[in-house]
């Protein structure tokens, strides 16, 4: 057997050297069978390697006859996309069997499909694959697998039990990151749509998120640095949430975004806000609680970070907190449970009683007072937001009875800052924001059929014929946009909007080159996308806290036990 192997490799070979495909005529003829030419390769073959002729013929044969199979089967794959893979089984006779298979299951699909049929303990195999190691969570295709590729798999002995347990930990491991970073992405899309179109959502159904003050009050800043904060506090109370559930390894990841996209903001900016200051301190504790002594370094850095941040924010002696908050800097954090429960029983919520008790020092009848003056400022700060999200709804809604489309009226007053007039003139000075759709056809437009009483309109208002019909093809038959934009460029549609012989405008390069604000607030997907959307957001706003100091709000139970655990270590035992 080892001699027939020695001497088929050596055949193939010579079949190499000489380029010979025996797949092929005049070797293979149209009905598969062995072509009349094969029998003087089997005389030169014979002769060159000093094989009987019988010998030669039989392998050459058999060489013939995979290689036909192999040509079957890659033409099955191209036409169905199914790809069989070598399989290589442990301590069988036949350890060489086909498996069929498409290219777009993960690797644990792979395995359990040949635990499956070969009667395997799934998680006792392993699977080599082009000298790696297979990855269970990713596709075939993406980890380069292809058609006819051979599949080495190795049985883990029973008795090791630590290598057992070590592969399904790598399981778990690498099927929690996969959550943990779909997780995130799904994060990451729900703050960008926020940063980008919460200024023109309902205000009676949709919570607002803005940037505010200690005071609470909402800080005008640049679109392009408010979208990096927004990221930023968006990530933070993210980890937050999932630190309140203990969840300190999964939390980790999007504090350390959120400081990422912090150091986007300008320093100015954040001296603004305290969030830059506690989220080092968020990150210092989750790496207390996964006791992660590689990262000491950097929590010191980090802690430094906070206490100059803190100082940036409120001066040095704290001062600007005593204003902002009336009171020093939460000398008592203790809260008694009797005045919790006193002020509860006033209507107040437990963290309201709690952050109050401890900025009035424990005095009951000031912290109603606190609560109540809080609830007030809140309230009417929410009425001013709201009135000033109806204004601009109000502007858009006007926009669009003059004709131009929602997309238009958000993207025109968005980079006017809400001035209704300007935004009329910046829709006419950027004309692609008229069409109706970014994915608007050329060919389509020029087959457009305008009817003549339009035509009829538009020359009666002193456009010439050609003018006239070329805007209504672009605005699909729309009188008042065709008009309004002859009359504001002269008679004439400018280069963005004009449509060639070809039909291959408007310019591709106008549409392709728009502002990147404009391309992101204007995206509307199909509905599918729309409500992958809508459970994005409605993922972040679920994890934003509704008082703005919750972060303040902290029981200090686990503080404590942790403080006395670690004074017993420095205890000096008594002699």
């Amino acid at each position: 057997m080892a001699q027939k192997k020695y001497l088929i490799s050596k055949l193939t070979s010579c079949l190499r050297e000489d380029k010979i495909q025996l797949w092929k005529p005049p070797y293979t003829n149209e009905n598969k069978e062995a072509g009349k030419e094969m029998k003087e390769l089997v005389q030169k073959y014979s002769s060159k390697l000093s094989i009987s002729e019988n010998d030669t013929e039989n392998m050459l044969e058999e060489i013939r006859c995979k290689a036909i199979e192999r040509g079957t089967g890659n033409e099955h794959f191209r036409v169905t996309g199914i790809a069989r893979l070598d399989i290589y089984l442990p301590r069988r006779k036949s350890r060489k069997v086909p498996l069929e298979t498409n290219l777009f299951i993960t690797g644990k699909e792979l395995r359990s499909q040949i635990a499956q049929e070969h009667a395997l303990q799934e998680n006792a195999i392993k699977i080599i694959i082009n000298k790696k190691q297979l990855d269970l969570g990713r596709t075939l295709e993406n980890q380069g697998i292809t058609h006819n590729a051979k599949v080495m798999v190795l049985q883990l002995e029973q008795s090791d039990e630590e290598t057992k347990r070590k592969v399904q930990e790598e399981e778990l491991q690498h099927k929690k990151e996969k959550e943990i970073n779909e997780k995130m992405q799904r994060t990451k899309k729900g703050l960008e749509i926020l940063a980008e179109r919460e200024e023109y959502l309902d205000p009676d159904s949709v919570p607002y998120l803005d940037i505010a003050n200690q005071t609470g009050r909402a800080i005008e800043i640049p679109h392009q640095a408010k979208k990096a904060l927004v990221l930023a506090m968006g990530y933070h109370e993210k980890g937050r949430a999932l630190m309140k559930k203990k969840e300190y390894e999964i939390a980790l990841p999007y504090l350390l975004d959120a400081d990422k996209h912090f150091c986007e903001c300008s320093t100015e900016l954040l001296n603004t806000v305290d969030n830059y200051a506690v989220l080092q301190l968020d990150i210092v504790w989750c790496y207390f609680r996964l006791e992660q002594l590689d990262c000491l370094d950097d929590a010191e850095k980090k802690l430094s970070t906070a206490h100059r941040c803190f100082q940036r924010c409120y001066g040095e002696n704290h001062e600007r907190l005593i204003d902002i908050k009336a009171s020093c800097l939460y000398e008592e954090l203790s809260v008694d449970p009797d005045k919790v429960d006193c002020l509860s029983l006033l209507g107040f919520s437990e963290q309201e009683a709690r952050l109050a008790l401890r900025a009035c020092h424990g005095n009951v009848e000031h912290a109603a007072n606190l609560i109540t003056n809080r609830r007030e400022e809140k309230a009417q700060i929410r009425r001013e937001e709201r009135a000033k999200r109806r204004k601009r709804l109000e502007d858009i809604n006007t926009l669009k009875s003059m004709g131009y489309s929602e997309r238009a009226a958000q993207i025109a007053l968005h980079n006017t800052q809400g001035n209704l007039d300007q935004a009329f003139k910046f829709i006419l000075d950027n004309p692609e924001l008229l069409l109706e759709d970014d994915d608007d056809d050329p060919v389509a437009m020029e087959q457009f059929q305008v009817s003549q009483e339009s035509i009829d309109q538009l020359m009666y208002m002193g456009f010439s014929r050609e003018s006239a019909e070329q805007a209504l093809k672009v605005f699909k038959g729309n009188v008042h946009l065709a008009s309004q934009t002859l009359a504001h460029y002269g008679g004439l549609l400018p280069a963005s909007l004009q449509l060639s012989p070809a039909g291959s405008s408007p310019s591709e390069e106008s549409t392709s080159s728009k502002d990147s604000s404009t391309e992101s607030a204007g995206s509307s997907g199909s509905p599918t996308d729309e409500d992958m959307e809508n459970d994005a957001v409605n993922e972040i706003l679920e994890d934003i806290p509704e008082h703005e100091e919750d972060y303040l709000d902290l029981t200090l139970e686990e503080e404590k036990q942790i403080i006395h655990e670690y004074l017993s270590y420095i205890q000096v035992p008594q002699q």
